[in-house]
């Protein structure tokens, strides 16, 4: 049972998360506006600017006012990835997608399959079932070992997600996950590589918690009273619903995440926050309490479809591999 639950977990997981790829590059992007350290404010040239400036057909005539030359344009989901399509392409919706695949190779399928192993040791063998404090400890305990396995590859995919919205000079231009990898170590040296670890794993520990936890309960009170039968409906109801509480529950540590891993750190420059802790107090200061909540409307789009896709797949994978 435990080496086949952690292969029915990552084959979900991979499938769920290139399938939503496109959402969580936009999340990143979301979460980063407002953010002082993104751009230098240094008047550039109008043909260097980023996205919002780029695709306008009349802005090589006219030039943007200097003060608004450094600072990235706000937009919600549906703007954001209009400006990014026409601005890098459609291939740039899935720009560090080889990071998602190798993030859900070590992250998910740990989680995944340490959650199932715990959950099956801890199950009343009398009544088949679990408390809800124990699948949430159970979340919490696989997530946080699952990110913490794979906090390098979540690294470099929020630098290959973010590399787009620089300055055309500034990008770091990583050909894929490996060369990412590389760079960050010979660059920013091996410990770049857990940039933000303790934000990843408080993040997975809520995630996992919220997201597995959820939806076994929510199955098991559907199958319980007896509102749907075990099948396709049950598994997306209940999965949504998990995917609502995975979402308010940790975006906000996803926010700070984003921010701190994504942070360029050069030898002997100040970085631009000392932490996590460090990047919250600042984030709360220039934008508000509501920064925290800065790109939940596409971290609950994907965060829905992601459930769906990851349950869906999982109980179909589950009832492939059942012979096994």
């Amino acid at each position: 049972m435990g080496l086949k639950a952690f292969v029915e977990g990552g084959i979900a997981s991979t499938v769920a998360g290139c399938t939503t790829h496109p959402l969580d590059l936009i999340k990143v992007r979301l979460q980063l506006q407002g953010e002082k350290h993104s751009v230098p404010v240094r008047p550039q040239p109008v043909e260097n600017l980023r996205t919002a400036y780029a695709f306008h057909s009349h802005s090589s005539a006219t030039a943007a006012p200097p003060a608004t030359l450094g600072i990235q344009p706000r937009g919600g989901l549906i703007s954001v990835g209009v400006r990014i399509v026409q601005s890098e392409g459609v291939a740039a919706l899935f720009s560090g997608v080889s990071a998602t695949v190798l993030r859900q190779a070590l992250y998910s399928t740990t989680r995944m399959g340490l959650y199932d192993v715990i959950k099956h040791k801890w199950t009343d063998p009398d009544t088949g079932k679990m408390l809800l404090t124990r699948k949430v400890a159970a979340g919490l305990i696989a997530g946080g070992i699952g990110a913490a396995i794979g906090n390098p590859a979540d690294v470099a995919m929020v630098r290959m997600q973010a590399d787009g919205r620089l300055l055309t000079a500034q990008r770091r231009g990583y050909k894929n996950v490996f060369d990412a990898i590389a760079r960050l170590v010979s660059q920013e040296g091996i410990a770049s590589l857990w940039r933000g670890s303790a934000l990843t794993v408080n993040r997975a520990m809520i995630v996992t918690a919220s997201q597995l936890a959820c939806y076994d309960q929510f199955k098991e009170m559907i199958l319980g009273k007896g509102l749907m039968k075990d099948g396709l409906r049950t598994h997306v109801t209940a999965s949504l619903a998990a995917g609502f509480a995975a979402a308010v529950a940790s975006n906000p540590v996803d926010v700070i995440k984003t921010r701190v891993m994504n942070m360029n750190v050069e030898a002997g420059a100040t970085p631009p926050y000392n932490g996590a802790l460090d990047c919250a107090v600042k984030t709360l200061k220039a934008e508000g309490p509501m920064a925290l909540y800065k790109g939940f409307v596409p971290t609950i789009s994907r965060q829905g479809p992601f459930t769906v896709v990851l349950f869906v797949t999982l109980e179909q994978v589950r009832k492939l591999l059942k012979e096994f």
